[in-house]
């Protein structure tokens, strides 16, 4: 149980973790301390909506198909490792994140932009329902269930860390080589987890 809920953290803050736009605006919003507090939220209950949905509708159905977990275990750890590599490319060509004050606006706003970010980005489709919900069919029922709130939880430590801990973070990440390091722990951790499901995958088939 123990075990699941720490690899379905670890996988869940790998793919949370990774620089894009929501990241950069729940960032954004917490340098200038507005609206923090909602906006963590909604992007924590937006993932454990997805999260849920995937370990309960896409784990059950391929956990009646060996052959489809397998297909989804290499195809994730794939996916793993392409994404650990675009984090090594980006450590090595990093953009620096706009995080200057900007007027907040309204609360309705603010919401609504996170909401947009997050459901009208294809990828959090395939990182929540179909990746961590695809692996998660590998699991008994019990584990599943701790696995999906280690993934959850590691949406709700992410997005409330970086919301808070943003204005303290500013000076640091003002420079290049932060993100740098920042791009290669996440890197490396996600071709952790695809080396670690893929030696999964061969001892099982041994």
């Amino acid at each position: 149980m123990l075990q699941a809920a720490i690899s379905g953290f670890a996988l869940g803050a790998s793919l949370i973790i990774a620089i894009g736009a929501q990241n950069a605006f729940v960032l954004r919003l917490g340098i200038i301390r507005s609206h923090i507090f909602a906006v963590a939220l909604v992007c924590s209950l937006s993932d454990a909506l997805l999260i849920a949905a995937g370990v309960a509708g896409v784990g059950t159905f391929m956990a009646k198909s060996p052959g489809l977990i397998m297909i989804v275990t290499i195809v994730g750890s794939g996916f793993l490792f392409i994404y650990g590599l675009m984090a090594f490319m980006r450590a090595f060509n990093p953009g620096q994140m706009n995080t200057g004050p900007q007027e907040s606006g309204t609360l309705k706003s603010a919401l609504l932009t996170v909401l947009a970010l997050t459901f009208l980005n294809p990828h959090v489709y395939l990182d929540t329902v179909l990746l961590i919900g695809g692996l998660s069919a590998r699991l008994e029922p019990q584990a599943k269930l701790a696995y999906a709130a280690g993934a959850i939880s590691a949406s709700f430590v992410w997005f409330f860390t970086l919301g808070y801990a943003a204005r303290l973070l500013a000076p640091i990440f003002s420079h290049p080589k932060s993100w740098r390091v920042l791009d290669v722990l996440i890197g490396l951790v996600m071709w952790m987890i695809a080396a670690s499901l893929i030696s999964d995958l061969l001892s099982q088939r041994i």
